[in-house]
């Protein structure tokens, strides 16, 4: 049995809902309610009452959390002892993260905490494909959108807005789109993942969804090779705000079609099991929270994006 599911069950019993305790937790409602049903399979036991309202530990459960409870404590203390010096933090960060978050943000953010903690080693793996935890050897990825493995635990980091944009020199050349109609006269640049072409791009006002797709001009997949070529005035682009942060603050790219709304996405640091959260991983959880923030309060600033971006 798992100490991390046990944990999640604690929270559960402490919270009486299996939703609130995934919220305190940092994971998706699936994950935590795939955890309490593995730990009551391996008991052979209900340990909750389930109702359409309301959830309570059953019989079995009053009598065997608090002696699992006191266990877990014992463990925890056992476990703090060993990281009582945080400044004398160690290890190797294993992390795989997307060719541009990483390349422009997220590896020059580790830079700085690892000078701030000198005995922290790093092994970055840098791909916009879906990563194997144990195959690819890692301890956490910064990937976009919530873990879709309920067995994988993970802390979302921040709001992500979605834009279209181009450069000032494409938009002289070809002119500015006012309507998602007319993106299709304009030339598209793709992200493609293996023989997935992301060439339809979806948006929306108070009346309707528009779904468009460009002339397709170039296509990669890497997101960065995409950026470079929009920077460069070769077409129009869709893509996430963080890897387009440096380029709107600097006006190097011009986002067009604002009156219309593309979906938001999710930035969420992810791991493969709960024991894998150590220190560093939490640390860094909170230094991507930080400055993802800073980040897009700078964009705000410049009336970029809404400041409810911001809120969680």
């Amino acid at each position: 049995m798992q100490i991390d599911d046990l944990n999640v069950v604690l929270k559960v019993a402490q919270l009486r809902s299996i939703a609130a305790a995934a919220t305190h937790l940092d994971m998706q409602a699936a994950t935590a309610s795939a955890a309490v049903k593995r730990v009551e399979a391996q008991l052979g036991v209900e340990l909750f009452v389930r109702t359409t309202r309301q959830l309570r530990l059953s019989s079995a459960g009053e009598r065997y959390l608090p002696q699992c409870a006191a266990a877990i404590a014992m463990l925890d203390q056992a476990q703090q002892s060993i990281y009582e010096d945080w400044n004398e933090i160690s290890g190797e960060i294993r992390i795989a993260v997307s060719s541009d978050l990483g390349r422009h943000l997220a590896l020059p953010w580790i830079d700085e905490f690892m000078l701030q903690h000198p005995k922290v080693t790093i092994r970055a793996h840098l791909s916009d494909s879906n990563i194997d935890f144990y195959r690819d050897a890692l301890d956490m990825a910064l990937r976009y959108g919530p873990p879709s493995d309920s067995n994988l635990y993970g802390f979302k980091i921040c709001n992500v807005p979605r834009f279209i944009v181009a450069s000032p020199e494409y938009l002289e050349c070809h002119g500015e789109p006012k309507h998602p109609d007319e993106l299709a006269d304009h030339l598209g640049l793709f992200y493609q993942l293996q023989e997935i072409l992301n060439d339809t791009w979806r948006l929306k006002d108070e009346e309707q969804v528009y779904k468009v797709k460009p002339k397709s001009s170039r296509a990669a997949n890497d997101g960065d090779m995409v950026r470079r070529w929009c920077v460069a005035g070769h077409g129009v682009a869709m893509k996430s705000g963080l890897d387009l942060a440096y380029d709107l603050l600097e006006e190097r790219l011009v986002p067009i079609l604002q009156d219309y709304t593309l979906d938001q996405g999710e930035l969420w640091l992810v791991s493969p099991s709960r024991q894998s959260i150590t220190p560093i991983v939490r640390l860094l959880r909170d230094l991507f929270r930080e400055k993802t923030h800073q980040l897009l309060s700078q964009m705000v600033a410049k009336g970029l994006i809404q400041a409810s971006v911001l809120e969680e």
